[in-house]
């Protein structure tokens, strides 16, 4: 277990109450998995979702990490014989890692440098003289003088000079307070500027926008950093870290000079200026650049992942017989037909496009497929061709006799790689890797989880420059979405291929093929109980992964529900409370709503579990994703040369970025619907609007066919937002009720109105219906300012001997009171306390009336 500090942090970062974030690291440390703490460990961790629990994890390893690390530089230090109980305790104390390598940095073992060979020549003692900066009994040259020395290769006074100066500006450079202070300004302060190369002259380029740019690092968004990164990788544009160097060194010089002038001054200045430029920014450079280079990679990721997730959640059409098409010009389209289980059954090829044409013989081919297998739907990947291949397919379904076949275009991104991987050549040994391409397309419309995760992720072409970030992180972090997806939507045991469960939680990849084998050899599964025979499913696995895991038509009913096995003693509590056995409380889930869950309490099973258990008895096994649809492209246009500005066209959202979504609208180019054009109201995140799978409606509000590019809007296409109507003075503040004046008191003067300000006829457009509609001045509570003129014109009475001690008792409160003060007009400006100052005001009316 991490120190109790380091869970502090943690808590504190991911603003988790302490208790849980220690409960959760117990179970991370126990070899729990986030989706099994999720899902079934809601009453240990005061239902926790998975991004909190993932955080947790995340700054769990980090401390991990630091704990390790801080350990290592502890024993070489120490080792070292240079460990004094301070930088101890400054080890000791550090939270964070870049901390803890600059109190480590002056101890590395590092290559030979220029003041590492002035210290072998002995000039260590001239570089401490001229840093203390106090004048000794000889003059610096004098003393610079005895360092000459032919046997150490120090020939002149300037050579030993020089030797010290490189002493000390390595010094500067591994001082805790310089770093400290080079990083913070070049963090808050510094600019991330670009320029374009000689490549990029005259020449039409995506990168045009970044030849003169400049933006603060502080407030640069993830995808114009990495926008400019490649840029750069490209040849097109030159990128540098700006800043105030000037400004920097004057803050080193006033942190180190001890007097401007001196002889001691312009080599101590010299020093701190060869220090920045050629060790100390170099190297906090560097490490900002990584560290922006580390904050884009991870909102890319995280946008990546995001879009990862609902293409992975796409709508499955279902259990339905599917022709995928793989479309080619030239070797024709390859057409592959699986049942509804997902089953390849058969394939042939056709040839509708140039150069052959052959769409009469395509057709008949075609159309005997569709009969022969009573197929329900044709999925085109939408790949090159394929807007033609849909042309003539469209065509062909016109001719069909049975009504319900559809057609519809399919992401065949990473449909290539999975192809000619080692999981198609194993399935589908005999197989072109067209036809493969073709049997993976169908699947991707009959069920896009199972299918997608036969790939890398980072192959399914849903990133923002997924190709500049660290590979690393992208591949953990959309292994983690995988496994989100997956265990959110569940496995069946005995359909599931192995890619598909070794992303069950505690399921290892040896692990997912000893199932299979197993389930082909013992012919299937007949209950969850059975998995414990599989080789390398022990208890815990079992414990992590017996929920996620399906089992229909099996012997115990609630194998096929999200219900662990671990409660299945729990629902026999419930039936047995309604006099039924557990397959009749399956057929009939409303009857436990008439039981009081919280009867069944216990230390293990809380109110979470049983909601839960009570939400998977209503809809046993749900599957979380949404209902499938078919998008309509618009007929006759399937090239960006056929689009005309102002065209409305159905299309399917493809990838969400920071700055906006793109859409398939079926002309092998995605339009961008900017940010500014998803919706009539302000957009912060696109991911609020629209998800990757989504099918929207667009116009199309410009194109340029040269680039090509274009752009699309979605905020055209809706109503207009209704104009936001102010609420009338009176409407704005209630009127308050009076209290009844004293009819003894004299008649109060009415007040005339204030004078509007700004131009009449400002106030005139602003209509004299609502001049009419304003309170009455007599009828309107006064403001304190005219409630005191008021008080005023009151006759006065001499007040009383209790009256003037209460009052010199409330200012005596008032004078002690500052926290929220005001300034008073009746006394002076002095501070009062707004509630106090009402007091005194309402103290005033009684000692006047």
């Amino acid at each position: 277990m991490l120190e109790e500090r380091f869970l502090q942090l943690i808590s504190n970062h991911t603003r988790v109450p302490l208790g849980k974030v220690v409960k959760t690291v117990e179970l991370y440390e126990g070899g729990a998995t986030i989706p099994f703490v999720a899902r079934y460990r809601k009453d240990v961790t005061g239902n926790l979702n998975e991004v909190q629990l993932e955080a947790i994890s995340e700054q769990h390893a980090y401390f991990t990490e630091l704990a390790a690390r801080r350990a290592f530089v502890l024993d070489t230090v120490e080792k070292q014989g240079q460990l004094t109980d301070e930088l101890k305790q400054s080890i000791l104390d550090c939270t964070d890692l870049t901390l803890l390598e600059d109190l480590y940095l002056p101890y590395k073992k590092a290559k030979r440098t220029k003041a590492t060979v002035a210290r072998e020549k002995g000039l260590a003692p001239l570089a401490d003289f001229i840093w203390a900066q106090v004048p000794g009994d000889q003059p610096l040259d004098a003393f610079a003088e005895t360092f000459v020395r032919a046997e150490k290769a120090v020939a002149s006074v300037e050579e030993a000079m020089d030797g010290a100066k490189h002493i000390l500006a390595e010094r500067v450079s591994v001082d805790l307070e310089a770093r400290a202070l080079v990083r913070d300004r070049m963090q808050k302060h510094g600019s991330i500027a670009s320029h374009p190369t000689k490549n990029a002259e005259g020449k039409h380029t995506k990168f045009e926008s970044y030849y003169t740019f400049s933006e603060p690092i502080a407030k640069i968004p993830s995808h114009r950093y990495l926008a400019i990164h490649r840029g750069v990788k490209e040849g097109f544009l030159r990128m540098e870290l700006a800043m105030d160097d000037a400004a920097v060194i004057g803050e080193l010089n006033t942190k180190f000079l001890k007097a401007e002038e001196g002889e001691f001054a312009p080599h101590v200045k010299a020093v701190i200026d060869d220090s920045y430029h050629r060790l100390l920014r170099p190297s906090i450079e560097n490490e900002v650049l990584r560290h922006v280079q580390e904050r884009a990679d991870a909102e890319a990721i995280r946008v990546f992942r995001d879009n990862a997730h609902n293409l992975l959640l796409s709508p499955p059409a279902g259990a339905m017989t599917v022709i995928g098409v793989d479309p080619g010009l030239k070797t024709g389209c390859k057409l592959a037909v699986i049942d509804s289980n997902g089953t390849f059954i058969d394939n042939t090829t056709i040839y509708p496009t140039p150069p052959q044409n052959d769409i009469e013989n395509s057709e008949k081919v075609l159309l005997a497929l569709i009969e022969k297998h009573n197929a329900k739907a044709v999925a085109i990947g939408n790949g090159t061709g394929s807007r033609e291949v849909a042309r003539f397919i469209r065509q062909a379904l016109t001719k069909v006799s049975a009504d319900g076949v559809f057609m519809v275009l399919v992401n065949e991104a990473g449909a290539s790689i999975y192809s000619a991987s080692k999981i198609a050549r194993d399935e589908f040994p005999n197989l072109d890797v067209t036809v493969r391409g073709a049997i993976s397309i169908a699947r991707r419309m009959q069920d896009p989880l199972a299918e997608l995760v036969k790939i890398e992720p980072r192959h399914i072409g849903v990133g923002q420059y997924q190709h500049d970030v660290n590979q690393k992180a992208l591949r953990e972090g959309l292994q983690k979405t995988v496994v989100s997806c997956v265990n959110a939507v569940g496995v069946d045991l005995n359909t599931a291929s192995a890619p598909l469960l070794k992303y069950v939680s505690g399921i290892q990849s040896d692990t997912a093929t000893n199932i299979v084998a197993f389930r082909t050899e013992k012919g299937g599964f007949k209950n969850r109980q059975q998995l414990l025979e599989v080789q390398g499913v022990g208890p815990k696995v079992f414990e992590q992964c017996a929920g996620f895991l399906r089992v229909r038509g099996g012997d115990q009913p609630l194998d096929a529900t999200g219900i662990h096995p671990e409660a299945y003693p729990v629902v026999e509590q419930l039936a047995g409370q309604l006099g039924v056995d557990v397959p009749s409380l399956l057929e009939k889930p409303a009857r436990v709503d008439e039981i009081d869950l919280h009867a069944f309490e216990s230390e293990k099973f809380g109110s979470f579990t049983l909601h839960d258990i009570r939400q998977e008895l209503h809809k046993p096994g749900r599957d979380p994703r949404r209902e499938f649809k078919v998008p309509k492209f618009l007929e006759g246009v399937d090239t960006v040369q056929a689009l005309e500005e102002n065209m409305e066209i159905e299309g399917v959202v493809t990838n969400v970025t920071d700055f906006g979504a793109f859409v398939d609208i079926g002309v092998h180019q995605d339009g961008l619907v900017h940010l500014s054009e998803l919706a009539n109201r302000f957009v912060q995140d696109p991911r609020d609007v629209v998800r990757v799978g989504d099918v929207v409606k667009v116009k199309v509000i410009k194109v340029d066919k040269a680039l090509p590019r274009i752009s699309l809007s979605i905020k055209a296409l809706l109503p207009p937002p209704e104009p936001r109507q102010r609420p009338e003075r009176h409407e704005r503040r209630p009127q308050q009720p009076r209290a009844p004046q004293d009819q003894s008191a004299a008649p109060q003067p009415q007040q005339q109105p204030r004078p509007q300000q700004g131009r009449p006829d400002q106030h005139r457009a602003r209509g004299d219906e609502r001049r009419d509609e304003r309170p009455r001045e007599q009828d309107r509570r006064p403001r304190r300012d005219e409630q005191r003129r008021r008080d005023d014109d009151r006759p006065a009475r001499r007040p009383s001997r209790r009256d003037k001690e209460a009052a010199a008792e409330l200012k005596s409160a008032i004078r002690g009171k500052t926290d929220r003060s005001v300034k008073h007009s009746d006394n002076g400006g002095g501070p009062l306390n707004t509630q106090l100052a009402d007091q005194l005001a309402a103290l005033r009316n009684k000692l006047g009336s």
